[in-house]
């Protein structure tokens, strides 16, 4: 059975569609986007006008990104693979890759100004990272187009100051001798790299707030809450937002920080508040116990630190 009649046969099964991330992309490039496995198909490539509005309008990602591509090629960028990141259209605004390699990228498509959508080039990290709003790998034969079935492609998307996916960044290779622990080592690289790219995002968009961190189980997404000066949260990351059972709404009313760290608290033990307490702990003693530099260190008014370190039992 050659590639596209798997496909077919794969993707017209609900049961394996609903069972496996790959088999229901598949089933979405069929059904929704209209494609064939078989077609020899590019991605969508925008016009250079086009493509100088997409990077006008993700500046701020582009910038805050540009650190950790750099970072990021350096490590893997000698062993024959391409960096991308793409706005939350799958369209590849900053690419990375090795001269040696780029008559080969550049041949699949792995270029600035392309799109990686689903719609655009069926099942594909990118893409399928994007609609899926997961980190993924898609490993040869499992991207939808027969064409594209030398790539190998880990993907993490980026979620904006809100939570919402707004990015995606990109390692690929074609390499044939890429195996199993290159993938993973691929698939983590990319994961703590859009971590990191969130929460320069985050920072930003909060460049005035108070940043505080939330233990979140080791994952890799920042746990992050902005706060104001009268300790009521102005902003949380995704991660912050599951961990703390936070919304836009209860946002927007206005909840006090040591409020959501109370509920946390209550309902998953004291390692909030023992995170609260430690760290205020060392900005004290980074302030020699002055409680005056303490709570300018930490952009909140004396009063305000006072009543933290009563509640936070701190003498």
């Amino acid at each position: 059975m050659n590639h596209s009649d798997h496909v077919h046969s794969i993707a017209q099964h609900a049961s394996a569609a609903a069972s496996s991330p790959v088999a229901a992309s598949w089933r979405r490039c069929l059904t929704v986007h209209g494609l064939s496995p078989e077609e020899a198909r590019s991605p969508l490539r925008l016009s250079e006008r086009e493509f100088l509005a997409a990077r006008e309008k993700s500046g701020h990602l582009i910038e805050e990104a540009q650190g950790e591509l750099d970072r990021l090629f350096s490590t893997v960028g000698r062993a024959g693979c391409c960096l991308l990141l793409t706005d939350g259209n799958g369209v590849a605004l900053e690419r990375r890759g090795a001269a040696g390699d780029d008559k080969d990228f550049r041949g699949l498509g792995l270029w600035s100004g392309t799109v990686w959508s689903e719609a655009s080039v069926g099942t594909n990290g990118i893409g399928t990272a994007i609609a899926d709003e997961r980190a993924v790998v898609i490993q040869r034969d499992q991207h939808f187009l027969s064409c594209n079935t030398g790539l190998i492609c880990a993907t993490a998307p980026i979620r904006d100051h809100c939570g919402r996916v707004a990015a995606a960044i990109d390692i690929s290779t074609c390499r044939e001798d890429a195996g199993e622990m290159a993938m993973l080592l691929m698939s983590q690289a990319v994961r703590d790299a859009a971590a990191r790219i969130e929460a320069n995002l985050f920072r930003r968009a909060f460049s005035g707030a108070r940043i505080l961190l939330v233990p979140a189980d080791g994952k890799t997404s920042p746990a992050l809450l902005a706060i104001d000066r009268d300790d009521l949260v102005l902003g949380a990351t995704r991660a912050a937002r599951l961990r703390l059972n936070l919304d836009d709404r209860r946002i927007a009313a206005g909840v006090p920080a040591a409020d959501l760290l109370d509920e946390s608290a209550v309902a998953q033990g004291a390692d909030l508040l023992d995170a609260e307490r430690a760290a205020l702990r060392r900005v004290l003693s980074r302030a020699k116990g002055n409680v005056s530099l303490a709570a300018d260190a930490l952009g909140i008014s004396r009063a305000t630190l006072y009543r933290k370190m009563k509640k936070l039992s701190i003498h």
